[in-house]
């Protein structure tokens, strides 16, 4: 192998690391995002259920009184 090639295989294998480390950054936020989202849902949900629920006592409160 010539010295040229050797310069050009290592450049491609730094661009090739480079670009692995970047998807691999990318993934990491994806996932994280994915799971806050998640949460974010299940808080969203939760909060519906419990007016739901506070809604019928009042309106029970209400009929009644």
């Amino acid at each position: 192998m010539t010295p040229s090639e050797k310069y050009t295989a290592a450049a491609y294998l730094v661009v090739f690391v480079g670009v692995l480390a970047y998807v691999l950054i990318i993934a990491s936020k994806l996932q994280r995002l994915q799971r806050q989202v998640g949460e974010l849902v299940e808080t969203v949900r939760d909060r519906e259920a419990s007016q739901r629920v506070e809604g019928t006592v009042e309106r029970e409160a209400t009929e009644r009184g």
